[in-house]
């Protein structure tokens, strides 16, 4: 029997056993870790320095492609390191670190879904009150909402867990620290604490997903109504992708965290992770922009701007 106070470290897994597929897989997340960067990087640059996308919706958008670049750059980057360099470690506070991140990121963007989905609800069935409700002191007042609450939950999850006296080893069957590899390494009886602020959490959870579903209700109310086709279909396309990513979000979460323990593996465990952590940061750009044309617009600006600055560096003469 061992005690949490004598461990200075824990043991990941890797991605792979042999070097061969240990560098592979380093090749493949690392383009996914940079493709994440750049696509959050270009969305958080167009609506920070244009003008045309200063509206509740884009605003929203740009907390959500940092929380995105906040929750990859929290797992992947240990991953990436452990891989290169053929090792497994990570010190004590770097695991409390990266589960104090994960689900402060994590935690905050499920609130942000659910704000957007309530903004979405007032542009589409109170159009005529849009601006009163969502002002930009709304707006802000909204967005630091979700983040204070995300950090008073975090806080509390983050003390809760580190407070568990492990006593099965400090082996983690995840290549990331995740709460539910941590408990399983907690003696029999004392996660009962921990449980309890899991089950706080799934009705945190519910409470958001009932919202989100209630708003896009309305919301459906509301387009049904438009008389043209086309109009439907105008309105329609703004929510389908806020309505992707909080359905990519929701389906990995839960299947990663409710998945019967019957079908549960080590490389399904790992497959279910990569899935609920790195897919959807990486991919939640490209949702937005595929359907969103001032989006697209303010990249093609930017991107002709930056071309046209380089271009007449180039050309001008030296001193």
């Amino acid at each position: 029997m061992s005690n949490s106070s004598s461990f200075t470290q824990f043991l990941l897994l890797p991605f792979a056993d042999t070097r061969e597929l240990q560098l592979l897989h380093f090749c493949l997340f690392l383009g996914i870790y940079l493709a994440a960067l750049l696509c959050n990087g270009l969305i958080i640059t167009n609506v920070v320095c244009d003008h045309r996308l200063h509206t509740p919706m884009y605003f929203f958008l740009l907390n959500l492609a940092v929380l995105d670049l906040g929750s990859i750059s929290t797992t992947l980057p240990k991953a990436l390191a452990n891989s290169l360099w053929d090792t497994r470690a990570i010190s004590y506070a770097g695991c409390a670190a990266q589960v104090f991140l994960l689900v402060f990121f994590l935690g905050t963007e499920f609130s942000l879904l659910t704000i957007m989905a309530y903004d979405r609800y007032v542009a589409i069935c109170k159009p005529l009150h849009y601006g009163t409700l969502l002002g930009s002191r709304a707006c802000v007042h909204m967005a630091a909402a979700a983040w204070g609450c995300g950090l008073l939950y975090t806080v509390l999850h983050t003390a809760s867990t580190f407070s568990l006296p492990l006593c099965q080893g400090n082996v983690l069957d995840q290549f990331f620290c995740e709460i539910p590899q941590i408990l399983k390494l907690s003696c029999s009886d004392s996660y009962f604490r921990e449980v309890g602020l899991l089950i706080l959490s799934f009705c945190l959870t519910f409470a958001c997903f009932v919202s989100i579903v209630l708003s896009y209700m309305q919301i459906f109310r509301a387009v049904l109504r438009i008389p043209s086709e086309q109009g439907q279909h105008k309105t329609f396309s703004t929510c389908l992708p806020h309505l992707a990513v909080v359905s990519l979000f929701l389906s990995t979460a839960i299947f990663a965290y409710l998945k019967p323990p019957s079908i549960s593996s080590p490389s399904l465990d790992l497959v279910v992770s990569v899935l609920y952590s790195v897919v959807p940061p990486a991919v939640n750009p490209l949702i937005y922009s595929m359907r969103n044309q001032e989006l697209k617009e303010a990249i093609r600006r930017l991107i002709s701007w930056a071309y046209f600055k380089s271009e007449k560096l180039a050309t001008s003469p030296h001193l």
